[in-house]
């Protein structure tokens, strides 16, 4: 065996080329060695640490980072996400659908059944409870007419308030300025039908339900027709023999009806400018008449004591008995109520299918007069607003009265007090039911039997504000 074959069997390097190349390669371990360590010691990315010093020094990832790597999906997943919200937005959009047709079949059927009941004259909505009772100072007073108030109407729309008195005028009103916006003034007497105007005291005004004409009758036995707007005088009519003592237009047409001191209660077609029939039945002056949409009106009997229901196609009437004085006023309620005011102080509610009243308050406005020798204040005026339980009572007892109807009519009970001095001689209510007008003299409307200088010959308005219907309970 040759000296070199033994050096390496024996693991000793060789001498020569070989030893220098094993050199070599222990200087480049060296070397590379002594790279890690600089490497190791001059930057801290390369250092060697443990798992757990690693997690510790590492700051926790955002819940943004989180929510990225989540929302990392694939076309498919995304194709399916949306298609997911859009069904969800469909179904929302179905079920508010679904809600609103729900309240409005809900509003429908309400309203269906609020016009059956008031077919019917059955509809009552309880309104009287919410009305609150004003102050002096909101009760707006216009003065215009130089007599005593004897009747008043206001227009559909309840923008302006028709006033005539015992000084034979007409005033047209505006609600809003309390300004006067027209003025039909006295015409003389023996020139009836040649100039506009009344000759003699107004006793009566209607409206028709559209506000295009305005009826008048006075105690020279006419009834003048008006355009409502301009105050144009458009026809007269005449057949009565006797003072013309109530007008009412059939609601919904031009169906006027009219009564007299002459007993007689007469149609007429104010459209057609023509005189249509005339039905007779009291025993006496008739005071008052009332009117909605059937075609029937109801009066006041005066001194005969009753009140009736004219039945116009049957030319048939009802006669109902109650009060022990002169009925003096009526106005309907609904179809099948009505409320009335006699002079012996008592007021009472009527229903159409009996003779009898359902509710009767004596002594409505208290008494008057010296101690043993106590009458009752006479109701000369009544009002109601129409299809609820609010009704308007008013005297010369220097208050104006507001009631409520009890349940079916059967009862009625006083709300409240109205401060008014003198005669309240006409009380209308609004169509919307925000305000009262009030007609007030020194004298009654029908004569001269007192006459109260303290009071003044005006028309008030008196608004009616509403109280909020306390919560219902568990609500």
């Amino acid at each position: 065996m040759s000296a070199k074959a033994a050096a390496r069997k024996r693991g000793k390097p060789a001498s020569g080329a070989g030893a220098g190349a094993a050199a070599g390669k222990r200087r480049r371990k060296a070397v590379s060695a002594g790279d890690r360590g600089i490497s190791k010691g001059g930057t801290k990315m390369n250092e060697e640490i443990s798992s757990d010093s690693e997690s510790e020094s590492l700051p926790p990832r955002r819940p943004e980072e989180e929510e990225e790597e989540e929302l990392e999906e694939t076309a498919q997943e995304k194709k399916l996400r949306l298609a997911k919200l859009y069904l969800e937005q469909l179904r929302q959009q179905e079920e508010e659908k679904a809600e609103a047709l729900a309240f409005e079949e809900d509003q429908v059927a309400g309203r269906l059944k609020e016009d059956v009941l008031e077919q019917r004259g059955r509809l009552q909505k309880s309104v009287a409870k919410e009305i609150q009772a004003p102050a002096l100072t909101d009760i707006r007073v216009l003065r215009g007419h130089q007599l005593s108030i004897t009747c008043l109407v206001i227009t559909p729309d309840d923008s302006a308030i028709f006033s005539a008195a015992k000084d034979c005028t007409i005033i047209k009103w505006s609600v809003e300025s309390g300004r006067k916006l027209h003025v039909i003034p006295r015409a003389k007497k023996g020139a009836e039908g040649k100039s506009p105007g009344h000759s003699s005291h107004v006793l009566c005004m209607a409206i028709s339900s559209d506000g295009k004409y305005l009826a008048s009758g006075d105690r020279s036995k006419l009834i003048l027709i008006w355009e409502a707007q301009s105050c144009q005088n458009l026809y007269t009519f005449t057949g009565h023999r006797d003072a013309v003592s109530g007008l009412a237009f059939r609601r919904g047409t031009h169906q006027l009806y009219s009564t007299s001191h002459d007993r007689s209660v007469k149609v007429w077609n104010v459209a057609e400018n023509s005189y249509v029939e005339t039905l007779f039945g009291h025993q006496d002056s008739v005071a008052a008449l009332d009117a909605l949409s059937r075609e029937c009106c109801v009066t006041a009997g005066g001194r005969d004591g009753t009140v009736r229901v004219w039945k116009i196609p049957e030319e048939s009437q009802l006669v109902f008995y109650g009060h022990q004085g002169s009925i003096d006023c009526i106005h309907l309620i609904n179809e099948e109520h009505m409320v009335s005011g006699a002079d012996d102080g008592s007021v009472a509610l009527w229903g159409l299918s009996k003779k009898r009243p359902l509710a009767l308050q004596r002594e409505a406005h208290g008494l008057r007069g010296e101690p043993g020798l106590e009458q009752p204040f006479w109701i000369s005026s009544v009002a109601a607003l129409l299809n609820t339980d609010l009704v308007a009572t008013g005297s010369h007892s220097s208050c104006l009265r507001l009631w409520q109807c009890g349940e079916g009519f059967r009862r009625l009970d006083l709300l409240c007090d109205i401060p008014l001095v003198g005669f309240i001689n006409s009380l209308k209510f609004s169509s919307s039911g925000d305000f009262l007008v009030a007609g007030v003299g020194q004298e009654h409307r029908l004569g001269r039997w007192w006459r109260i200088k303290e009071a003044r010959n005006s028309v008030c308005i008196i608004p009616l504000r509403r109280v909020p219907a306390p919560p219902a309970a568990g609500s």
